[in-house]
């Protein structure tokens, strides 16, 4: 089985092209989460969780999901990463929550893919955006083969940067900046309510037409980069900054199942 989590593509794209190479389950855990449901999943011995990297780990938002909710018949767990440049040492965090959830932990794999964090960071125009996929398409291939052949992946680069910011970094990320205060909308917001639909947090509304974001957020970037009309912006750091989905680069990659 394959589980992902996904903002705005990356990991959704893997965790398919996953699925069609195993040739196994694909669930949506952005669904799950959104619906709060930690009810039981059967799983048929191996389990493959996608996800991006945020400061350096897995969400703590799946994180916790995955605590909450019981996997029946699991006993191998790989855990596939997309990322803009590097995943530090979440490695070392993935072994510790199969450990707490008492899963055989067969390593971590970084696949590097389009920058989409807005917040801080310029996304690649998307001819550079369909190359870094390019690239990253025998990476996936690799990992569906260790998969296959239930091998470990190679544990990955572990220095004193990578445990600086996958520990005390990742720690600090979320209370200093995983913040909603600053998303806001323009006059061009349609209300068409997208954004409402995709937060997994379920921590948009919509007020008068218009989306308001409370206090919960997780960074996902889904709102501010599937808004249809490019209404919603971050503070000033999204100005004039392009937006990135997968689904942009749909004319390569047609197996990508379209959000509605």
């Amino acid at each position: 089985m394959i589980i992902y989590f996904s903002g705005t593509g990356n990991s959704r794209y893997i965790a398919n092209r996953i699925a069609d190479n195993i040739r196994d389950e694909l669930i949506d855990a952005n669904d799950k989460i959104k619906r709060r449901d930690t009810r039981t999943i059967k799983v048929n011995d191996r389990l493959v969780v996608v996800t991006p990297t945020y400061a350096w780990r897995i969400p703590w938002l799946v994180r916790d999901w995955i605590r909450k909710t019981h996997f029946q018949g699991v006993r191998q767990v790989w855990f596939v990463m997309s990322c803009g440049a590097e995943i530090g040492n979440a490695a070392k965090y993935n072994r510790l929550l199969c450990e707490e959830k008492d899963f055989d932990y067969m390593g971590t794999a970084q696949i590097v893919m389009p920058e989409n964090y807005i917040a801080l960071f310029h996304t690649p125009e998307t001819e550079k955006a369909r190359q870094i996929v390019s690239d990253a398409e025998p990476v996936i291939d690799n990992v569906c083969r260790q998969i296959v052949t239930g091998h470990a992946f190679a544990a990955p680069r572990n220095n004193l940067y990578d445990r600086v910011m996958s520990g005390p970094v990742n720690r600090l990320f979320y209370p200093l900046c995983v913040k909603a205060k600053a998303f806001h909308v323009s006059d061009d917001c349609i209300g068409c309510g997208k954004c409402v639909k995709l937060c997994p947090l379920n921590n948009i509304t919509l007020e008068n037409g218009k989306p308001v974001w409370g206090r919960k957020c997780t960074h996902c970037m889904a709102c501010i980069s599937y808004c249809p009309e490019k209404a919603i912006e971050y503070g000033k750091k999204s100005s004039e900054k392009e937006r990135y989905y997968f689904e942009k680069l749909i004319c390569c990659y047609s197996k990508i199942e379209m959000i509605k």
